[in-house]
């Protein structure tokens, strides 16, 4: 988040870091300056425009209510307040008009669902989506850092031939895929799959739409990406739908795969937009659409999508500045 607001220039007249006590007193840089942490904890919010939450839903619940009494606005990245009916659940390029009926919280959406509709949503206009059916290969980095470090260590470990060290995830991750992402529900899907369902019927607003989603982690550091079986309304093409995709803000389409072109979360860590490739006629869904679409879940799915919600208030005179930028 920092390195986007600066790189992206986003008006800030001053900023504040906030976390857990265990953190407060760390320093961390932007624009040349040492910038302390500080404990977030109620009262912190009455001279601040805007708060980034990215600590999880306890915190949401905790904090943003006294943020909110305090007049400042709050752009939340957990899914505590995702499905509420009175908090916006926005993608800038989707659903824009959303940011007008805020009450004092705006919800970012889970990673892999606005990966998916990186590639979904164009096709959506352009064909008017029916159903779809998908399964996801998520980074390791989508279960923090020290998920991360677990898979680098375990490699490290097998070319050593030594015990492969496992604290973090569920079962080994290196050389391993997991069908699992968060907790089993009673109907056998995980947490991960019932938000990109119920994520993806808020922000297209189709609230009926059948979805069904295996969401699977890989031991893939950065990216996520999302293979895609799509029925639609209207009869589709491949090159109308290549068209559609191209001219999307939000994405990028690389699809050549007879010269080995498509996206690969190689090619897509760090990018703003989201690869969307390998499109195709489906063999077994009437008007449908197979497709792959690849993203930076740490920047599209993540702390890029909070920021474009702040850059276009700003632009649409939503958000004025009161005092100061907070990051939670």
């Amino acid at each position: 988040m920092l390195r986007l607001l600066e790189a992206r220039r986003f008006p800030v007249g001053s900023l504040r870091l906030f976390a857990s006590a265990r953190s407060a007193g760390r320093t961390l840089e932007f624009m040349g300056r040492s910038i302390p942490v500080e404990e977030a904890r109620p009262g912190i919010f009455a001279q601040l425009d805007v708060a980034f939450f990215a600590a999880g839903g306890p915190v949401t619940r905790a904090l943003a209510p006294d943020a909110v009494k305090a007049g400042c606005l709050v752009i939340d990245k957990s899914s505590a307040l995702r499905m509420d009916p009175d908090v916006p659940l926005v993608i800038p390029d989707i659903n824009p008009e959303a940011l007008r009926s805020h009450k004092g919280i705006i919800a970012s959406p889970n990673c892999s669902t606005a990966v998916a509709l990186m590639g979904l949503w164009p096709l959506h206009r352009r064909f008017g989506l029916r159903r779809y059916i998908a399964a996801t290969y998520q980074s390791v980095s989508g279960a923090g850092a020290e998920a991360v470090r677990e898979l680098e260590a375990q490699v490290v470990a097998h070319a050593k031939g030594a015990p492969l060290p496992r604290r973090v995830m569920a079962r080994q991750i290196a050389f391993n895929v997991i069908p699992q992402v968060d907790h089993f529900g009673a109907n056998g899907y995980t947490g991960e799959e019932t938000k990109m369902m119920l994520e993806s019927r808020k922000i297209m607003g189709l609230p009926q739409l059948p979805v069904s989603v295996t969401c699977v982690r890989v031991p893939v550091v950065r990216a996520h990406s999302v293979a895609i079986n799509a029925e639609f309304e209207r009869p589709v093409s491949v090159a109308e739908a290549r068209e559609a995709v191209a001219s999307f803000p939000g994405a990028q389409l690389v699809d050549d795969p007879a010269h080995g072109e498509f996206p690969t979360p190689l090619d897509f860590s760090g990018k703003e937009r989201c690869g969307v490739g390998r499109i195709r006629l489906d063999t077994a869904l009437p008007n449908g659409l197979a497709l792959w679409v690849t993203g930076d879940n740490l920047w599209r799915g993540a702390a890029l999508n909070a920021l474009q919600i702040a850059e276009l208030m700003v632009r649409e005179g939503l958000l004025r500045p009161r005092a100061a930028l907070a990051a939670v």
